[in-house]
């Protein structure tokens, strides 16, 4: 099931030599990095969410991002880029071990995957936006690797990012359903949602 409501209207193998060997837990620990819960999505992750952290409240008249299109709670953690990687490829790498599930333009973010994984036993579904569509290879069913480049990021402020600036929308929703909403209306479903950046402190 695709949920497509809300504030976006939605329509519309693998590089395996490219590895992100940078993994994170959600607590500091002695863990090694090959059982940390998470790879970093993006290089210099922690320093990039200087923009639209996860569940900030969204208008045109308070965004930190101007022009803004939308209203409401943020979903996910937008990872900036830097003016040097402007006109560069910024990797995006999966989180998690996982399949494929989307891979389609969407209003709203132009190219976006999807990522079904497994967390503590419970599915999830692992959203990557503003990606450049044609740079996924991997095919909807695939096997994706924790660590493993899946895509670039898109050109900013072109149809590969939906007009937007270039920067990586990571959401991660409960659940085997595929929401990729962006925003939600009500602070009350954020519940539904996890904030990657606590798996960074």
């Amino acid at each position: 099931m695709i949920l497509i409501a809300g504030v976006f209207l939605f329509r519309q193998k693998n590089n395996s030599n490219l590895v992100n060997d940078q993994t994170i837990s959600p607590v500091q620990s002695s863990s090694t990095a090959s059982s940390a819960v998470f790879a970093l999505p993006i290089s210099a992750a922690t320093s990039r969410i200087t923009k639209k952290p996860f569940g900030i409240y969204v208008t045109p008249q308070n965004s930190p991002v101007s022009p803004e299109r939308f209203t409401g709670y943020h979903t996910g953690v937008d990872f900036e880029t830097t003016p040097a990687e402007a006109n560069i490829d910024v990797p995006i790498f999966a989180i998690c071990d996982g399949k494929l599930s989307l891979k389609e333009s969407a209003s709203g973010y132009g190219g976006v995957a999807v990522e079904s994984c497994m967390l503590d036993g419970s599915p999830i579904t692992v959203i990557y936006g503003h990606i450049k569509i044609t740079s996924v290879t991997a095919s909807v069913g695939d096997d994706l690797r924790k660590g493993e480049q899946i895509a670039v990021l898109g050109k900013g402020y072109s149809s590969e990012t939906d007009g937007e600036r270039k920067h990586l929308h990571l959401g991660i929703h409960k659940g085997t359903g595929v929401n990729i909403l962006g925003y939600v209306q009500n602070k009350s479903q954020l519940a539904n949602w996890l904030n990657f950046a606590d798996y960074l402190k």
